[in-house]
């Protein structure tokens, strides 16, 4: 949202709570237990008071000129999602999405800010792009050169997408450039120009999307890599993850030597990090064409990443093997990175395309009151189908910042429904986000997800026909997320394909839960706290603070129950053991075709090695990807209780 600059921040968030109250005008009962309707959730415990925190980020991130309230931007992002409909069903189709979003199915940030609206921005949350291993023009495997693709980043960040990279394809620092007797620098100091790239764009007005850094875990310049951002300052703009092998893996469990190797020759034998000399041998290149520049214990590298972890909460994990190996698309599409939140798993020039569905929307009789509390799964069903349909229409309606992610989005058609609010949910519900019960719910939703998210898939590709690449026997072999899909699903996907080649994704979903959800947890994460102070950045430059209370805690509240005690399933983050959080991934992952955006909190206590063993628990569960948060004087937290900071999920 563009602010007039002669209104501050203050003002603009008092004016938000003013149009709250006029808000209540139209609501007859104005008691304890049902003051004033809640623009900004229209079907989230509608009687509570707009927070001042929900109000501002509205305001700051989401409304456009001429509108007031959440309201305004449902018919504005329903319009422009209907538009690519037949000119007889736009209409009753946008009266639908319009209903759909106040429901709680809405998109993620990137729509709700600009479909419909007159900006230049994307409409897809985040990219991933290739970078090869020249300056100029394109490597030998066709990926662009650096300068090449610091252009397509700088671009692609200045319409307001984060982007993702594997650095991988850069030859190592030392490594031999042909033509010169000259060494390469390495990747480490190609992500420094990257990093100034995009802190140089910040400084404009758009709104800018955050980069992913991922390295292989047999590059030669992995330990640099893995150091980088323990150094306060460098990388600001990048989350940065390893890229973990199936093979690295077994090394470490096994105690076994590992190689870091690259495709191009070192020009001099050069020690490395951490490594002792009796265990590094002479450069040679191996079977498989490789050059070995250095061979070390495997759990060297390991303990090196955990201890970087356990500091300065990166690098985080990408588990690449299991995400090839669910991959519908594995037969003719290679992953090596992901979004920057981690949720999106992309082959080059990637992007996704999210929409989060608000999960306490469909708590009927929360906390037990008027009934047993349960959960509207068929109503959930229902906004699963429409939500694929109104994805499938972004992809339409998007204006792409390069044309290969146009070319790469309308081939495959990827999309990503998804959830937010699972800890709040649950709370409501009366389960425990790390008891078996919460977590038997969280799979029965995941699983409602994944079925009916395919099936409406289906229907769009009788509709409209499949995506352009769709084949049957290549979505359906052996150990693809689609073969694992109920045999009547199968059955239609052969007969009829699908309109999206991936359908599914858990996002963090920070921004819209504050905005469109009433503060409700995030994603799949439990609710940090019930209370707590958060920073923002305001238009003007400056931080504010806000008091803010969690969702599922107001409702509580609202209710007449006191708060001085609450019932047993209001166990917060820092409450429930770190395996807790790793077990509620591992049974929802199985659902998802995407990946699950998930920072696993932890107490400033914890200690190195006991990292090392989640993140082996976290491999070893099946899961995508994992990142931490220890508190620490490395990263500054927006967000702080009366106990521990904790860094805060993206948008």
């Amino acid at each position: 949202m563009v602010i007039v600059a002669a209104i501050t921040f203050f003002h603009v968030m008092l004016c938000l709570v003013a149009c709250g109250a006029m808000a209540a005008m139209t609501h007859p009962v104005h008691t304890s237990t049902h003051p004033v309707a809640h623009p900004c959730a229209e079907t989230l415990a509608s009687w509570l008071l707009p927070q001042a925190l929900s109000l501002a980020v509205l305001q700051h991130k989401y409304l456009q000129p001429g509108e007031a309230t959440a309201g305004d931007v449902f018919e504005r992002v329903a319009k422009a999602m209907a538009s690519v409909e037949v000119p007889e069903k736009r209409a009753h189709i946008a009266a639908i999405f319009r209903q759909q979003l106040a429901h709680g199915a809405i998109g993620a940030g990137r729509i709700m800010a600009g479909a419909g609206a007159a900006r230049h921005g994307t409409l897809a949350s985040c990219f991933v792009q290739p970078v090869g291993d020249c300056l100029g023009g394109r490597d030998a495997a066709g990926y662009p050169g650096i300068h090449d693709a610091l252009s397509q980043a700088a671009e692609t960040l200045r319409w307001g997408g984060g982007v993702g990279y594997d650095f991988s394809r850069i030859r190592p620092q030392g490594a031999r450039i042909n033509g010169s007797g000259l060494s390469a620098s390495g990747p480490c100091r190609f992500v420094d120009a990257f990093d100034k790239a995009c802190m140089a764009l910040q400084k404009t007005d758009a709104r800018r999307g955050a980069q992913m850094a991922v390295l292989r875990c047999d590059h030669p310049d992995v330990l640099a890599f893995i150091a980088a951002k323990q150094t306060p300052g460098r990388w600001v703009s990048f989350n940065v993850s390893v890229g973990i092998t199936d093979a690295f893996m077994q090394a470490v469990e096994q105690d076994q030597l590992w190689s870091l190797v690259h495709s191009v020759s070192p020009r001099e034998l050069r020690p490395a990090p951490n490594a002792k000399s009796d265990s590094e041998p002479v450069p040679y290149v191996r079977g498989d064409g490789l050059w070995v520049y250095h061979t070390l214990p495997a759990r060297t590298l390991w303990k090196a990443i955990a201890h970087a972890a356990h500091h300065s909460a990166e690098p985080g994990l990408l588990f690449l093997d299991t995400i090839d190996r669910d991959n519908n698309l594995r037969a003719i599409e290679t992953i090596q990175a992901t979004n920057p939140c981690g949720e999106q798993p992309l082959p080059s020039y990637g992007a996704c395309v999210l929409g989060p569905i608000i999960l306490p929307s469909f708590v009927r009789h929360a906390f037990g009151e008027g009934g047993p509390a349960v959960f509207d799964m068929t109503g959930f069903a229902q906004a699963v189908r429409w939500q694929v349909r109104a994805l499938d229409n972004v992809l339409d309606v998007a204006a792409w910042p390069l044309v290969q992610q146009a070319q790469e989005a309308r081939q495959k058609r990827r999309i990503g429904v998804g959830f937010t609010g699972l800890g709040d949910a649950l709370v409501m519900l009366g389960l425990r986000y790390d008891r078996q019960q919460g977590r038997k719910m969280a799979r029965n939703i995941a699983q409602t997800m994944r079925d009916n998210a395919y099936a409406a898939s289906v229907a769009l590709a009788k509709e409209r026909g499949a995506y352009p690449l769709f084949d049957a026997d290549i979505c359906l072999s052996a150990g693809t997320f689609a073969s694992r899909l109920p045999p009547a699903l199968r059955a239609a996907i052969r007969k009829h394909g699908l309109r999206n080649s991936h359908l599914l994704s858990i996002a963090p979903t920070g921004s819209v839960s504050l905005a469109f959800a009433d503060n409700t947890s995030t994603g799949i994460e439990p609710v940090y706290d019930w209370t707590f102070t958060r920073e923002l950045h305001a238009p003007d430059g400056h931080r504010h603070r806000f008091e803010a209370q969690d969702h599922a805690w107001r409702v509580y509240q609202s209710l007449g129950r006191s708060v001085a005690r609450l019932p047993d399933a209001f166990v917060s983050a820092l409450q429930m053991q770190p395996e807790d959080h790793i077990a509620m991934v591992a049974v929802v992952q199985p659902f998802v075709d995407g990946a699950i955006s998930k920072t696993l909190n932890l107490p400033a206590h914890i200690r190195a090695d006991e990292v090392a063993a989640l993140f082996m628990q976290a491999w070893r569960a099946g899961l995508k990807g994992l990142a931490i948060y220890r508190p620490n004087r490395v990263r500054k937290p927006v967000l702080r209780t009366a106990a521990q900071p904790v860094q805060p999920s993206g948008d």
